[in-house]
């Protein structure tokens, strides 16, 4: 008798472990996190009263990418890119392949290099066409600030490198960094420009009248800024909120095989933690430095040695997101530089990255890169039942 219970008692027990086992899911592996990419979610930017016609081109290197709300996306793009013959309308650039295969999306002018030399044409131009614009959650534009495109042309010029919003500015400004001409643009938020720091087209390191390539912006709750200058500044300068320069910090490394605290190559992202610590991706030397709010240093931490991070961001937890165009990773660390989490993986593929140079949240936890060099902006949204502690938070956004 007991022998026949304890059969049934197997039999009912695989019998209702049978329908849990059954859809497990099998195979796969986390390509992608605990996202999926949005397969074409940036929609093809329709022709404007401006008569300019879009058959035969594409999106632009996508130089910044900051989510207002879910239904307002800021996108900073250099421009557009003309298509080889036959490729697909608006095939990003990462992903023409075989003959059509163009290289990298650019934003520099055909002949000319990021640091404005002399290069090996290519034979093919980019125009300055939807530079600064806005996606609703579904991709479609809504807003293009068409009157400034011209803001972005001249000889190097590459278009915008950074946009932001400040999350303590109740007027919502828009801020524009324009790392080629070394200017810093205020805007409205219904597109007047209000402020612009800088000497276009001039290098240098002079307070806040000339900078040198700088990156990004980030602010204090009482509107103080930091600037990130940057390619060539190798500094951080900080500025009241009226935009009155009010100290600096930063210089070359003394010995390059060695650099030390406060030396950088290439100052090329910044961010302010909740307790006023300013983070600064030295993006050549492969590392985070961390200051307090006067430029005192506190701490550094490396991002690895095939790292290259491009961009960070601190999420309302208190964690560093971090895009690396060296790995083609999203990175997860603590603020004491712990690493939480990553992934990601190099290529043109839908998911993949390649050089992704700036990342924001939006409030539903949507997270989106803009891509230099694949030329696109990717929406990624959380997998349903996704393991919260994978997921990448909520930027940081005031309560007002």
């Amino acid at each position: 008798m007991r022998a026949r219970i304890w059969s049934l008692t197997i039999l009912l027990t695989v019998v209702l472990l049978a329908p849990a086992a059954f859809v497990q899911e099998r195979g796969m592996q986390e390509e992608f996190g605990p996202y999926e990419p949005v397969i074409n979610w940036a929609k093809p930017l329709p022709d404007g009263p401006d008569g300019i016609p879009h058959a035969g081109w594409t999106w632009g290197s996508m130089g910044s990418v900051y989510a207002e709300s879910p239904d307002r996306i800021w996108v900073a793009n250099r421009g557009e890119l003309p298509l080889p013959q036959g490729a697909a309308p608006w095939t990003p650039y990462g992903m023409l392949t075989g003959e059509m295969a163009r290289g990298n999306a650019t934003g520099n002018p055909d002949g000319v290099s990021a640091t404005c030399a002399s290069a090996n044409r290519r034979g093919w131009e980019r125009r300055m066409h939807h530079v600064l614009f806005v996606l609703n959650r579904n991709g479609e534009m809504i807003q293009w600030w068409s009157q400034h495109d011209p803001l972005f042309e001249d000889f190097c010029a590459r278009g915008p490198h950074k946009i932001k919003i400040s999350p303590y500015d109740p007027q919502k400004h828009v801020w524009v960094i324009d790392d080629q001409l070394h200017l810093i643009h205020k805007f409205s938020y219904d597109g007047k420009l209000v402020m612009t720091l800088g000497t276009r087209g001039v290098r240098g390191r002079e307070a806040g009248k000339l900078f040198d390539r700088p990156t990004d912006i980030a602010w204090l709750p009482d509107g103080t800024f930091f600037i990130s200058d940057g390619y060539g500044g190798k500094r951080v300068a900080k500025f009241d909120a009226s935009g009155k320069f009010l100290t600096d910090w930063g210089s070359e490394p003394a010995n390059p095989a060695a650099p030390g605290p406060n030396e950088w190559n290439t100052v090329h992202s910044i961010a302010v933690s909740a307790d006023r610590r300013v983070f600064v991706v030295d993006r050549g030397h492969r590392r985070m430095q961390v200051f307090d709010e006067n430029g005192k240093f506190l701490d550094m931490f490396t991002t690895g040695v095939n790292s290259s991070p491009y961009s960070h961001l601190i999420n309302s937890e208190q964690q560093l997101v971090v895009t690396d165009g060296g790995t083609h990773r999203v990175l997860k660390y603590d603020l004491k530089g712990n690493y939480i989490y990553g992934w990601g993986a190099n290529g043109g593929l839908w998911g993949q990255f390649n050089g992704p140079h700036a990342s924001t949240i939006d409030q539903e936890g949507n997270f989106y890169t803009a891509e230099v060099f694949n030329g696109r902006v990717v929406k990624f949204r959380p997998k349903p039942g996704a393991d919260k502690t994978k997921l990448l938070g909520f930027e940081v956004r005031s309560a007002k």
